[in-house]
């Protein structure tokens, strides 16, 4: 390999494997086909929220380097991008908005206050532990409650048509917020989770709303002030619906303004919904941009039980046509939040303010196997497996190497003949485990466990 990872994991194992010319094995093969490519990956990240910077500012110097080592360091995971939220989410502080005056149709009273107390400080040090411009994802959950048929940030509501035009220079503001101060905004999405009527900060859109706000309100004043720039992503929400938003919401007039479609893992696998968009729309790009643990569904205590459940739903999603992948939140205190709401949530880390002890969360070593192991620009090939006990995605980096990632849902060792192009090695997977297998370019093949 040409790093090494033991700062992040002294306790890891690696060995070296030898290849041997095949001998006809027909059982428990897993089949590589690097000449059979599919979908290229853009790269891993998480949000940084108002929830997130909040708890980040309370951690010691020695706390912060150490979860900014896993995330953006190369020997962690070395994230290239983040998703954060315009106005509040659940997951922050407060409820608020950057403007709160009816009458101040211009914008004069916008402020950026908000976002600046805890996410630009969290936001700045990642991107100088990355060494480079992380590229940003924004998504608003609400507008202000006074443009809202409900009269409140909370409990859904819709977007007055009679602001559809001050919503859409909204966006935009923030978007020339960021970028002024020298971040790379690189997409968008219309809204998050248009669909359901939350007790936090939300906002329902239906296809045809939404249609209507992005071809006649949003893209025209993007193209207004030059913003032509930041892709837009439609849905953000769970995939079970993704099909049916993208018929309904891609037609002729919208073809172009639309990158492609976000989604969330909340209800279930449907990696087929994936599949019916890019046999559809082939040029639209499929990203997941939120995935968590929620403490209301899930035991807080079956770590890796949850660490393999989201594990699968990452293996499904890169299987199926997944370019780039953002978790929740990347940091919250112990019980899982601020969150205003008590929608309490799993995290990678999480940090207990009465021990002032930063916890690293089972996920977090599944996670770190795919963000660590599947480059940026890397290419999905072919495979096959022999049994669904053993979930399996094989990519090829730009170094040309062939990284085959390995998760054994069992309770019990499986053992695995890695076949390719001729040649073959045997390995064998521990039970609820994840693996890394790099094939070198020169021929070498290396497992991490």
């Amino acid at each position: 390999m040409t790093e090494s990872p033991e700062k992040i994991y002294p306790d890891k194992k690696m060995e070296v494997y030898d290849f041997v010319p095949e001998d006809g094995t027909e059982n428990e093969v897993v089949n590589l086909y690097p000449g059979l490519t599919y979908q290229t990956m853009e790269g891993f990240g998480g949000a940084v929220t108002d929830a997130a910077g909040y708890v980040f500012s309370m951690m010691d110097k020695d706390q912060k380097e150490e979860l900014l080592d896993m995330y953006f360091g190369e020997e962690g995971m070395h994230y290239n991008r983040v998703r954060l939220h315009m106005d509040s989410c659940d997951f922050s502080t407060r409820l608020y908005s950057a403007v709160e005056d009816e009458e101040d149709e211009n914008l004069d009273t916008f402020s950026f206050a908000h976002t600046e107390k805890y996410m630009i400080p969290l936001l700045e040090a990642a991107q100088q532990r990355a060494g480079k411009k992380l590229k940003v994802m924004l998504s608003a959950w609400s507008p202000p409650e006074f443009m809202k048929t409900n009269g409140s940030r909370i409990g859904g509501g819709s977007l007055k048509k009679e602001y559809y035009s001050r919503w859409a220079k909204y966006l935009c503001r923030y978007i020339e917020e960021f970028e002024k101060r020298g971040y790379e905004v690189e997409r968008m999405s219309l809204q998050n989770e248009p669909a359901a009527v939350q007790t936090w900060d939300s906002c329902v859109y239906t296809v045809e709303e939404e249609k209507e706000f992005l071809r006649d309100h949003l893209c025209p004043e993007m193209k207004k002030r030059g913003l032509e720039h930041v892709e837009i992503f439609g849905w953000d929400h769970n995939k079970e619906r993704l099909f049916e938003r993208a018929s309904g919401l891609i037609d002729k007039e919208t073809d172009d303004m639309i990158t492609g479609l976000a989604f969330h893992w909340y209800s279930g696998d449907h990696f087929e919904a994936l599949d019916l968009v890019r046999q559809m729309y082939p040029d639209k790009k499929l990203i997941l941009s939120e995935s968590c643990l929620e403490f209301g569904k899930y035991d807080k205590d079956m770590e890796t039980e949850n660490a393999i459940r989201l594990s699968h739903d990452m293996i499904g999603n890169l299987n199926h046509g997944m370019q780039a992948f953002y978790d929740w939140n990347i940091l919250l205190d112990g019980e899982g939040g601020p969150n205003h709401q008590n929608n309490f949530c799993d995290s990678p880390y999480l940090y207990h303010e009465d021990e002032k002890r930063l916890e690293e969360r089972r996920i977090c070593r599944y996670y770190w196997h795919f963000a660590h192991f599947i480059e940026a620009g890397a290419v999905r090939i072919a495979h096959t497996r022999y049994t669904e006990k053993l979930d399996v995605t094989a990519w090829r980096n730009p170094s040309g190497d062939i990284v085959c990632i390995f998760m054994n849902k069992s309770d019990e060792k499986l053992p695995a003949v890695i076949r390719m192009e001729g040649e073959l090695c045997r390995i064998s997977l521990e039970p609820r485990a994840i693996a890394s297998c790099v094939i070198k370019n020169s021929g070498k093949k290396e497992k991490e466990a």
